[in-house]
C-alpha cells in the first residue's frame, strides 16, 4: 500500500479533477449495485436516505436535489414497487412524510453490504491511516448528516 510520499510521486489531478473523477467512480459503483437490483441510481439514493429517517417530501427533494414534480414521480414509482409509503407527518397533518416499507428495508439490507464491499475495494490501495483521513475529510466536505 502506498504511503503519502508514494502518493506525492504520482500525478496529482488537482482538487477539481480529482474530486470530479472520484465522484464519477463512486457513482459508477453505486449505479452497478442499483442495476443489479432493478433500481436506478436515484432510486438507490432514495432508499439510502430513507434507511434511517422518514423525511417530508420537501426535505427529501432538497436532499436529493430534485424539483417537486421529479420527487413526486420518484416516490410514486417506489411506492408502486412497494418500497416506500407516504403518511401524514405527525407534526403537520397537511405535510407528507416518506418511509421505507418492509420490502424497501429488505432491499436496502441486500444493497448495503454490496455498496460497502465496492467502496472498500475502491479504497483498498490506501493505508488504514489514509482511509481514516479520507473518511474524516469527506465527512467535513459533505457537512456531516444532512438535516432533512
Amino acid at each position: 500500500m502506498p504511503d503519502d510520499s508514494a502518493l506525492a510521486a504520482q500525478d496529482d489531478l488537482g482538487i477539481v479533477d480529482a474530486l470530479a473523477q472520484l465522484a464519477f467512480v463512486v457513482q459508477r459503483e453505486l449505479s452497478e449495485v442499483a442495476a443489479e437490483h432493478g433500481l436506478s441510481l436515484i432510486q438507490l439514493r432514495l432508499l439510502g436516505v430513507l434507511r434511517d429517517r422518514a423525511p417530508g417530501m420537501q426535505g427529501l427533494a432538497r436532499h436529493l436535489g430534485l424539483d417537486k414534480s421529479s420527487m413526486t414521480g420518484l416516490v410514486d414509482r417506489a411506492e408502486r414497487r412497494g418500497l416506500v409509503r407516504r403518511s401524514p407527518a405527525p407534526h403537520d397533518g397537511r405535510a407528507i412524510q416518506v418511509s421505507l416499507t418492509e420490502g424497501g428495508r429488505e432491499l436496502m439490507r441486500e444493497c448495503e453490504p454490496e455498496v460497502a464491499h465496492r467502496i472498500h475495494t475502491l479504497t483498498a490501495v490506501l493505508t488504514d491511516a489514509q482511509r481514516a483521513r479520507l473518511s474524516r475529510t469527506a465527512s467535513i466536505l459533505v457537512g456531516g448528516p444532512a438535516e432533512i
